[in-house]
């Protein structure tokens, strides 16, 4: 079975989380801190990081346990990750042009076309 959002399990699949969450309360703890973290991670809020790492330590869960500790080794660089408002996908996409029109122009012509297909702004 592939991972889904669980907004997009059939009705039998979600039946058959509930009750596989109903009969291990510890798997039911650890779902909800991985719901929360996916919220995290898409709606990027990096500055609710600190308090999530410390509500999913406080469980003592050996896999989620594990996993936070590494996390708090790099928690101010994760936190900047998850935070800012801006993208360097312009930036990039500007580039990736760049880098395609030259590798089609390899060897084929000098600077002059190369500075003719790739106006300066």
């Amino acid at each position: 079975m592939r991972p889904r959002h669980p907004t997009a399990l059939s009705e039998d699949d979600r039946a058959a989380l509930k009750n596989v969450l109903a009969r291990c309360p510890e798997l039911d703890t650890v779902a909800g801190h991985v719901r929360d973290f996916g919220e995290i991670l898409t709606a990027r809020l990096g500055a609710t990081l600190p308090t999530w790492t410390a509500a999913a330590d406080a469980g003592q869960l050996p896999g989620l346990t594990g996993f936070v500790l590494h996390l708090l080794r790099e928690l101010d660089a994760v936190t900047a990750g998850l935070t800012p408002d801006w993208s360097s996908g312009s930036i990039e996409g500007a580039i990736y042009r760049i880098k395609k029109i030259k590798r089609q122009l390899c060897g084929r012509a000098g600077f002059d076309l190369l500075r003719k297909m790739i106006p300066l702004q």
